[in-house]
């Protein structure tokens, strides 16, 4: 399970993967959406992870 908390390390590592103006949302370049979507993404991944643990190891 803690390999998910290597996805956003990987999916933000490699710019030119997320560097581009189109799509936009809400006005924003995809660029900028890209990565303001991994905030909540990560948040999440890091409370299934937390989740999945034991309670002694937490």
């Amino acid at each position: 399970m803690l390999i998910l908390l290597l996805l956003p390390f990987v999916g933000l590592l490699w710019v030119p993967f997320y560097n581009f103006m189109e799509p936009s949302l809400f006005g924003f370049p995809f660029f900028y959406w890209y990565q303001l979507a991994w905030v909540p993404i990560t948040s999440f991944l890091i409370w299934l992870v937390y989740r999945s643990r034991k309670p002694d190891e937490a």
